[in-house]
């Protein structure tokens, strides 16, 4: 595999609240746009032929926000999951979730497992909402199911490697290999830690209702301008 492709992109969604009160609007205002802003961001992402997108769009601390939003939020991602099953069915995008179920309604539960049933076959993109997820966990619960496998004497304690780890996590996806999070925020807020590990990072002071194809196009171009190295040198240096 080509080093330097951009093959995973991990996407923080972040400043839809303040976009809105700068506007003088709810929050739930700006929520709304930043869905359909991410609606148009994943099209033009398969565009851009990215194969894997991981959005974090609802962290296991965003249950401590007010129960409106919260909500609220959840009504969203209703109603949009079922909406655009058709829509992905006719893209060929694949979705997937990370997360944890608890405390998740049945009711969105059970739309995220319908519209990732329905586009299970799928051979394009694949879109991996995280969703109630937070790093931590994804972290404890991999090693959790590790240690249950060691107990039934289904793996022995040598066979717990860097890979097989990985394999353990809530998807067995490729490293990410640019980060981005909009709004200004220089943090990572506990997502994909373990995925994360030689990842490019672009923070864009942009609200993500704002985050335009334009604006997308920069950090494309950005992480194109690095030298991904991986720890080694891509030149002789003959001075040490």
């Amino acid at each position: 595999m080509d080093k330097k492709k951009l093959n995973h992109l991990a996407l923080i969604v972040d400043g839809n609240g303040r976009w809105a009160k700068e506007k003088g609007k709810k929050r739930s205002f700006g929520h709304k746009a930043g869905f359909d802003r991410l609606e148009e961001i994943i099209l033009y992402a398969k565009e851009k032929k990215i194969e894997f997108l991981s959005l974090y769009v609802f962290s296991t601390e965003n249950f401590k926000r007010s129960t409106e939003e919260v909500c609220y939020l959840m009504d969203l991602f209703v109603h949009n999951f079922k909406r655009l099953i058709k829509k992905y069915e006719k893209e060929n995008i694949k979705v997937i979730f990370s997360g944890r179920k608890e405390p998740l309604e049945d009711r969105v539960w059970n739309a995220m497992e319908e519209i990732k049933e329905k586009t299970k076959n799928n051979t394009g993109m694949v879109v991996n909402f995280c969703l109630n997820y937070g790093s931590h966990a994804e972290i404890v619960d991999a090693t959790k199911k590790i240690c249950q496998k060691v107990i039934h004497h289904e793996i022995s304690i040598e066979d717990i490697k860097e890979d097989y780890f990985e394999q353990n996590l809530y998807q067995n996806l490729p490293p990410v290999d640019l980060l981005i999070r909009t709004s200004g925020e220089c943090r990572l807020s506990n997502f994909l830690l373990w995925q994360l590990a030689y990842a490019e990072f672009y923070f864009p002071k942009t609200y993500f209702p704002d985050f335009t194809k334009t604006e997308f196009d920069k950090a494309i171009d950005y992480y194109y301008t690095r030298d991904r190295r991986f720890g080694g040198i891509t030149y002789e240096d003959k001075n040490y």
